[in-house]
């Protein structure tokens, strides 16, 4: 009997087994299907899909600063190689201020162009982006390790922040020369970059902005920075303290702030941009938001974002472009969207296209709306910069209570107003009469600088009145 029970027991154990073992299978291909079904079927659109449409007032600029920065790109104005259709830059080859060259620059920064704009009273600086036949700019982007530089109470990237200093150290006196020519309560200063001269334009404003009696005594609101298609290039904290001053212009599947891969390996490897990017996609998969959101080096694309969606999920061609804003602290573009047009949309070309046609949607969507509506719109001029200052307020609350979270920041944040130096190793200009002289420029930045011994302390500290 009990020889019968063993014969009998044990094909219903191995029945058993192959019945688990099946359904484990099943859940498991059921969890991977569901996972490549949710991130093959994301789409940029979706990142934005809770923020409300931009006013027309904030995004007038977002065309003309690309304007600027293609103009950037050109040996001549007066005969462009470059220039938008229809319409052109719109640019009077005459009223560039400077414009630099890589020999100009010398590998210590992007090229750039200052334009002054009599007509709208507005002085820009356009910082071109990155040249993928040039090392000097892959430098600027390996210098980043082993960590990014503490800078006011967060981080930023070094390689960048040391072209936005070497830049301030050449053109601060022209500025404050047209600046008080123009007069500083009539002017205003645009910054404006694409991809590695988004990421210097946006800190070049993060350090104007804290240094403004150096520029005429200049209003903080008349000064603006628009980094189209940005990298990441500051902390989460810093991001949102700056939204005011630096407006980011993202259009749908751009992929270059949507990975967390610092720059380096990102352009390191860009004969496999693809294979890149899916194992980028596999890797953030599994991070949950609210880590990313915990680390305080982690570093994200500056200020407001402003995200031009032109395209429908799972449709060929072109909508006409919507464009959505916000100040957001969680979903700032985190995740990679597998897209056959996220390095497309990273050219200046197609944003400053798409961002004009959004504009002139706009004005004809405005234009009808007074048609139907005969009132003036001061009170929704009024009620729409009173909610973009509470929009703001809500996110500097959000990172306020993140950085919580992190106590050494917190206390590095209270004291960042102490002076600390850290010295910002720049080659001095070929023209400089001093050898080893320093500039005015680092000594200024200087003081928003955290020293990391510093903070190295401060985190010691706290571990020990934990225990």
């Amino acid at each position: 009997m009990q020889n019968l029970f063993e014969e009998l027991h044990l094909p219903f154990a191995i029945a058993a087994a192959a019945a688990c073992c099946g359904c484990l299978e099943c859940v498991v291909c059921a969890a991977c299907a569901r996972w490549a079904w949710r991130r093959c079927s994301h789409a940029g659109a979706h990142d934005s899909a809770s923020w409300p449409p931009a006013p027309i007032t904030d995004f007038t600029h977002v065309p003309r600063a690309c304007r600027a920065i293609l103009a950037a790109y050109e040996d001549d104005l007066s005969r462009p190689r470059w220039a938008p259709s229809p319409g052109g830059y719109r640019m009077d080859p005459a009223a560039v201020v400077r414009r630099t060259s890589y020999a100009d620059t010398a590998g210590r920064c992007p090229p750039y162009i200052l334009y002054l704009d009599r007509a709208n009273a507005e002085l820009f600086i356009a910082v071109r982006g990155l040249n993928p036949g040039r090392g000097a700019d892959y430098r600027l982007l390996l210098d980043n390790r082993p960590d990014p530089q503490p800078f006011d109470g967060g981080y930023v990237h070094r390689g960048i922040l040391k072209a936005a200093v070497w830049l301030l150290n050449r053109e601060a006196d022209t500025l404050r020369r047209i600046i008080a020519e123009m007069g500083s309560n009539s002017c205003r200063v645009v910054i404006a970059g694409h991809s590695l001269g988004a990421g210097v334009a946006a800190l070049v404003a993060a350090v104007m902005v804290n240094y403004l009696d150096r520029f005429g005594g200049i209003e903080r609101e008349r000064v603006r920075c628009y980094a189209v298609a940005p990298a990441r290039c500051m902390s989460l904290n810093l991001a949102v303290k700056y939204a005011d001053v630096i407006n980011s212009v993202v259009l749908q599947d751009d992929f270059l702030l949507r990975t967390s891969t610092p720059l380096e390996d990102i352009f390191g490897s860009i004969f496999c941009l693809p294979c890149l990017m899916v194992l980028v996609c596999l890797r953030d998969t599994f991070v949950p938001e609210d880590k990313m959101l915990k680390d305080p080096k982690r570093l994200y694309a500056p200020g407001r974002l402003y995200h031009i969606i032109d395209r429908k999920s799972c449709s060929c061609g072109r909508m006409d472009p919507q464009v959505r804003t916000a100040v957001p602290v969680e979903g700032r573009f985190e995740r990679i969207v597998l897209s056959c047009n996220a390095a497309s949309d990273h050219s200046l070309i197609w944003v400053e296209r798409q961002a004009q046609k959004a504009l002139e949607m706009m004005m004809v969507m405005e234009g009808q709306q007074r048609q139907v509506i005969m009132s003036p719109p001061k009170q929704q001029t009024i009620e729409g910069e009173q909610s973009l200052e509470k929009e703001l307020k809500v996110a500097l609350e959000k990172t306020a209570l993140l950085s919580k979270h992190d106590n050494s920041i917190a206390i590095c944040n209270e004291n960042s107003s102490t002076e600390t130096y850290i010295p910002i190793k720049l080659e001095n200009d070929e023209t400089s009469s001093s050898a080893d002289s320093k500039s005015d420029w680092d000594d200024l930045v200087e003081k928003l600088l955290i020293s990391e011994v510093e903070t190295s302390d401060l985190e010691s500290q706290l571990d020990h009145s934990e225990r």
